[in-house]
This record gives structure tokens, C-alpha cells and sequence, in this order.
């Protein structure tokens, strides 16, 4: 049967995140969507706990784990609504939190994906890595957002209380109209995890669409649920990813420009890397230039069969520039006339 809107909670192993949230997601969410737990073939007793706590919940079982983006790909392919929310097991919803994003999307059809603000669990006043208010790239592939810059992260003073068009909206909470999912293919089931929402919002926007902040919906975020922030694998795949996603999106112009630029400025990560985690993150750095190296051929034939044209929201500058040398830590410090 299918809904307007339906939500749906990826889970791996999470059975502590569904006992602590999903009672407070059922109770916001229960007069404007119908709530679905998606499990990613977890080996701990998180089916069990659903069955016997949450009978009316449905449950989509995965055979095997694929990942965030196979995971929800195999998921939202068994379900049917006008909208999907991809919502993360570890989120607190608040009251009235749908309500005010499907308004949104509704007034436009051109929308594609949205999210609401983001705030952290623990920080309460704090906005929440993952998403922030909204998500934005530099021309080098960077990815930051309203509220926060690589690791500093602003208190929300009602800064952000605005309905924004963005770049790219947080796979932490992130709705999306259903039909322009299954015909942009969904996400990207070779990242597995990490910079996937990134690049379907890319490609929604090659093909005309918007991606949207709404302010007036708020969740808050635990974060690093699956893969903590200093995990060497967590690394790799936002350096693999991040570079997969380029080479895939860019425009023909640009991509020697572009990783010839990332070359070095890898390299100086790396350095960092080592400097903060160790080897393993060095490591981390290395093995996601290779393994991306080796998807060249596949990409190069992908590319011949995609639209790459030139999308807005860019910051045409260099984020990591500005951050760690000019010490620019709040998205209002960034030249607005830099975006395009």
C-alpha cells in the first residue's frame, strides 16, 4: 500500500539506538508518515527486540549488508511513497519535525532532496557535524556546512532559522521524493558508506534539480554511531569516495585541474593524518588513491553515458585554505560572493 511519506531507519547492530529512539520517532511521526525499520542483516538481537517490543512496525530485512547506500537501495526498492526520509537509528526527532519539510517540497516540485537542522545529541545548543544547517562544497570536492567547518562546529544562535537552497543534504536525516531517487539510481552502492547522499545530491542537481534546508524542523544527531570519527576506515572511505564522486560529477574541464590540486592537497592531509591518528590513517590516505586509481576505466565508461553539466552552490574557493591558514571557522566569515 502505498503512503505519502515513509520513514525509514536503516539499522546494523543497533538494537540499543532503535531501544533508546525509535519510541520518540513513532510518537512525532505517527500522524504525518508511516514508520519502517530497515535491518542491514544485524548479528545482534535487533529483529527480535522489534518483533517483540514494536509489533506494528514494519520490517524490512536485507539479506546482506551492503553498506548505507546498498542498504537503503534495497530497502526504499520494497517500499511506496511519494517521499522517503532516510533517517539514521541514532537521531532524536522532535515534535512537528516532518510537517514543515514535505510543506516545503510540496510548494516546489523541483526539489529532490531536503533536510532539516541538525543539532547535536550530547551539545545540545550545538549544531551536529553530519549536517549542520545545511550542506555546501568548494571547487576542490571539500564538503562543510552552515554551522560547521571541518571540526568547528557553531552554537546555534538562530543563525540558520531560514529556508535555504544548499548543495548537498545530510544522509542523517535526509528526505528525498521518491520517484527522482529511483530514476537518478539511487545512491551509489560502491561507496558503502560515507559522501553518498553528497553525490546523489550532485547528480539531482545536473539534472535541474534543488536541494533544500528547512529550518523550521529540527532533529538531534548522536553521530558516529557505525564508524567513530578516528576510525582509519572511516578515512578511506571519505578519501576514496570523495574522489569517486569527483571524477563522476565534474565537468570535463575541470577534472585534471581539479586532481592535479588534489594531489597536493591529499598529500598535505596525509601528513595530518599521520600527525593526529598515526599510520593507519596514512595508510587510510594511500589505499583510497589506489583503489579509486583502479576504478578509473569503470568511471571513464560511466561518464560517456551521464549529463556533467555545471551546478550552483560551489564555493569557488579553497575551504581548507581559509579554514587551517586563514582561520576562518564560521560560515558567515566565507565571502557570500564566493558561491556560484
Amino acid at each position: 500500500m502505498s503512503v505519502k511519506t515513509a520513514v525509514v531507519i536503516l539499522n546494523w547492530n543497533g538494537r540499543k539506538f532503535l531501544e533508546d529512539f525509535l519510541p520518540g520517532v513513532i510518537a512525532n511521526t505517527k500522524d504525518d508518515a508511516e514508520v519502517i525499520v530497515a535491518d542491514n542483516d544485524s548479528s545482534d538481537d535487533s529483529v527480535d527486540f522489534l518483533r517483540n517490543n514494536f509489533p506494528d512496525i514494519r520490517i524490512i530485512q536485507n539479506e546482506s549488508n551492503g553498506g548505507f547506500a546498498k542498504g537503503y537501495n534495497d530497502a526504499l526498492a520494497q517500499v511506496e511513497a511519494k517521499y522517503y526520509v532516510l533517517l539514521n537509528s541514532d537521531i532524536e526527532v522532535t515534535p512537528n519535525w516532518v510537517k514543515p519539510v514535505i510543506d516545503l517540497m510540496d510548494r516546489d516540485e523541483t526539489i529532490a532532496a531536503a533536510q532539516p537542522k541538525l543539532r547535536s545529541y550530547y551539545e545540545r545548543e550545538k549544531f551536529e557535524y553530519a549536517g549542520a544547517a545545511g550542506g555546501f562544497i568548494d571547487k576542490y570536492g571539500y564538503p562543510f556546512c552552515r554551522g560547521r567547518i571541518f571540526q568547528s562546529v557553531e552554537t546555534d544562535n538562530r543563525q540558520f532559522d531560514d529556508n535555504k537552497e544548499i548543495f548537498w543534504a545530510t544522509g542523517a536525516c535526509m528526505f528525498v521524493r521518491a520517484d527522482t531517487f529511483h530514476n537518478l539510481g539511487g545512491l551509489d552502492s560502491r561507496f558503502f558508506a560515507h559522501m553518498e547522499e553528497i553525490d546523489f545530491c550532485w547528480r539531482a542537481k545536473i539534472h535541474g534539480y534543488k536541494i533544500m534546508y528547512c529550518g523550521d524542523s529540527t532533529v538531534f544527531h548522536v553521530g558516529g554511531g557505525t564508524l567513530p570519527k578516528q576510525s582509519w576506515t572511516k578515512t578511506y572511505l571519505n578519501m576514496r569516495n570523495n574522489s569517486i564522486m569527483m571524477f563522476k560529477n565534474l565537468p570535463k574541464n575541470r577534472i585534471l585541474k581539479v586532481f592535479m590540486a588534489r594531489l597536493f592537497l591529499d598529500g598535505a592531509a596525509a601528513l595530518k593524518f599521520l600527525v593526529d591518528g598515526g599510520f593507519k590513517n596514512l595508510f587510510a590516505v594511500v589505499k583510497a588513491h589506489w583503489s579509486f586509481y583502479a576504478m578509473i576505466p569503470e568511471l571513464r565508461k560511466e561518464r560517456k553515458t551521464q549529463k556533467h553539466n555545471p551546478v550552483s552552490k560551489i564555493y569557488q574557493k579553497n575551504i581548507a585554505f581559509e579554514h587551517f591558514l586563514e582561520g576562518k571557522n564560521k560560515f558567515e566569515e566565507l565571502d557570500m560572493n564566493n558561491f556560484s
